[in-house]
């Protein structure tokens, strides 16, 4: 089946469009800009929430956070005061704040339970095989900083948004990542708030 010309132009416009977004260099002073004005409410002027609810954003891994801005934006990840802000970026305006945001230094967290820690180190590290949950080490690293592009920065973040994210995963919530759901979906209420809590004071 021919597709009409017209639906093969917009395409090309589209991927053109994909391809410069993606080889322009970021402008960082208007991704500050854009930051100050629709995101230091909630994440606070560096980037490092100090509000339990709101997550840390600070030396996140700009293709996670551009990532996350488009699927706010496409409804694949839902959250009604994130899917208006980003509704209102353009893909250029969403690589300025997100490298603006890879630039700032991430403060540390600190876990609260050291019961709840114990188990949180042997989840993420080891996870727990007899219900095949996965290390979280394995995509998050040893320490936390994830990897570039496909897995989040997770060291320091609040314990807090960790936990309501996992059970979004759990809960059929959070859609956007199939392999985060079905681990989720095997974990108790407690090895959530566990692995949560090790999380939040890993650095």
């Amino acid at each position: 089946m021919k597709l009409p010309v017209s639906l093969l132009c917009a395409a090309a416009a589209a991927l053109s469009f994909s391809v410069h977004a993606q080889s322009v260099k970021p402008d960082l002073a208007r991704g500050a800009a854009l930051y100050g004005q629709l995101c230091v409410a909630c994440h606070a002027a560096d980037g490092n929430s100090t509000t339990p609810a709101n997550p840390k954003l600070a030396q996140q891994h700009p293709e996670y956070l551009i990532k996350q801005l488009q699927e706010y934006k496409s409804g694949k990840r839902q959250n009604a005061i994130m899917s208006g802000f980003a509704a209102s970026l353009s893909d250029e305006d969403k690589r300025n704040i997100s490298f603006w945001l890879a630039g700032q230094k991430g403060t540390p967290g600190f876990a609260q339970d050291k019961d709840l820690v114990r188990l949180g180190e042997r989840i993420y590290r080891g996870g727990i095989a007899d219900r095949q949950i996965a290390a979280c080490a394995g995509c998050h690293s040893p320490n936390g900083a994830g990897i570039p592009a496909q897995y989040p920065r997770l060291a320091g973040q609040h314990a807090e948004y960790t936990v309501d994210q996992m059970r979004q995963f759990r809960d059929g919530v959070r859609k956007n990542s199939t392999q985060m759901s079905q681990i989720a979906a095997h974990m108790t209420e407690r090895e959530i708030q566990a692995v949560s809590d090790y999380i939040a004071g890993l650095r």
